[in-house]
């Protein structure tokens, strides 16, 4: 069951606009982030969901999202519904390099909660951070540090295993996403 959960769960890069998320099944996905372990359990972590379709549409134009495929995405009129900004909140604590381990495990439960959901996105490190907290009105103390983009995927994305190490992804003549995979055996240290 989980491996059937992360197989589902993809960089997705196109969506179906038609289909919005609801914001408290967006505050399920954090609420379910939130209960993470955290390192010395300080829990610096807030989240700034984006909705509202003027800032999804401001936040979008400041993301960059799968150069090594030299084509635009998401493609026109295909963007993600919804972001999830995952800010570190530096009244807590001071930001450090260690606390974005916590960036990763909350993301990908978020991620996850929305695959369980029927929805998908794309963890996107890749964005003009400091116009998207000037978009959003971003406190000085919040510090972002990820952007989920999040939606109904309307694309296909086929796992494989990486052929001679190459584990470059691509999109093949039909538009099909695929994402080649270290073996098990490639990565296990003997």
């Amino acid at each position: 069951m989980l491996n059937e959960l992360l197989r589902k769960n993809r960089s997705y890069r196109s969506f179906d606009t038609s289909v919005k998320i609801p914001e408290e099944v967006l505050l399920g996905f954090i609420d379910n982030a939130r209960i993470a372990s955290a390192t010395m359990n300080l829990q610096p972590l807030k989240y700034r969901v984006v909705t509202e379709e003027s800032e999804v549409s401001a936040v979008l134009s400041h993301t960059r999202w799968a150069a090594a495929l030299d084509i635009k995405l998401p493609p026109e009129g295909h963007g993600p519904v919804a972001f999830i900004v995952v800010c570190h909140d530096t009244e807590i604590t001071p930001f450090k390099p260690i606390f974005l381990k916590d960036v990763g495990i909350c993301s990908e439960i978020i991620m996850l909660s929305a695959a369980e959901a029927g929805y998908g996105g794309c963890m996107i490190g890749s964005a003009g951070i400091e116009k998207i907290r000037e978009i959003l009105g971003l406190a000085p103390s919040l510090e972002p540090q990820l952007v989920l983009a999040l939606g109904k995927p309307d694309e296909v994305v086929i796992l494989e295993d990486a052929e001679g190490g190459n584990v470059k992804y691509y999109r093949d003549g039909k538009g099909v996403h695929h994402a080649p995979k270290r073996t098990l055996e490639d990565i296990i240290v003997k």
